[in-house]
């Protein structure tokens, strides 16, 4: 099987969450030295990016898309220890650090948009639920992260996101990050009126909102 035929086999094997074929194309990759961070960048991120735009089209669901993410991770523990060591860097589209604010439990939401951004190319840094301004802020600044991603789903803990932003001025930090929000209770207007940098009323439009903010900022 040549190389080519092995990124397709990793490829279909994610869109098919087929964890044993993954697993097996991925070790075909390390027996025959091909380069790992190629056959994720053609092999198993293609996969993520086919599932991703069929979920976004509601082609597949939810179940369809996490089994998909297990599959890629299934892959990503035989290569991580061959790209450590090769000392191969994955290039990412840059870094994320997300969560649910302050007060708020729910992460049904987030974890669906931290599954495409992962396919989308980014490193998330998903910390979970009830997580206060500082965490946030400390996250960002350990991963170097070039996103601060808020969630909500209920109304009261909205201001938490404000309080974030808020922080971010108080602290002189504002301008290093850009924070984007979303959650079935928040729109663009409660986006502008905070200051945030962007809004995501689904979690494909997080990830086009994601892509456009960086690529802007690079700019």
């Amino acid at each position: 099987m040549n190389k080519e035929e092995i990124f397709e086999k990793l490829s279909s094997s994610v869109v098919e969450a087929d964890k044993e074929m993954v697993r097996k194309g991925a070790h075909e990759v390390v027996n025959q030295k091909i380069d790992p961070v190629e056959a994720i960048e053609k092999g198993l991120s293609r996969g993520m990016e086919i599932i991703g735009e069929r979920f976004s089209k509601a082609e597949v669901f939810l179940r369809e898309l996490l089994m998909a993410a297990q599959t890629f991770d299934a892959a990503m523990e035989i290569l991580e220890p061959e790209i450590t060591a090769q000392k191969k860097e994955v290039t990412t589209r840059g870094t994320i650090v997300m969560g649910t604010a302050k007060g708020d439990v729910h992460s049904i939401g987030k974890d669906i948009v931290a599954t495409l951004l992962k396919t989308g190319g980014f490193d998330v840094h998903d910390l979970g639920v009830d997580i206060s301004p500082l965490s946030f802020i400390e996250a960002a600044g350990k991963t170097r992260a070039d996103i601060i991603a808020l969630s909500s789903l209920m109304t009261t803990t909205m201001p938490g996101q404000k309080e974030v932003i808020e922080v971010l001025k108080e602290m002189g930090l504002r301008n290093q990050y850009r924070v984007i929000v979303g959650g079935g209770p928040v729109n663009q207007q409660w986006a502008d009126q905070i200051g945030a940098d962007g809004y995501g009323e689904t979690a494909t439009d997080a990830v086009s909102l994601a892509r456009d903010l960086l690529a802007d900022w690079k700019k």
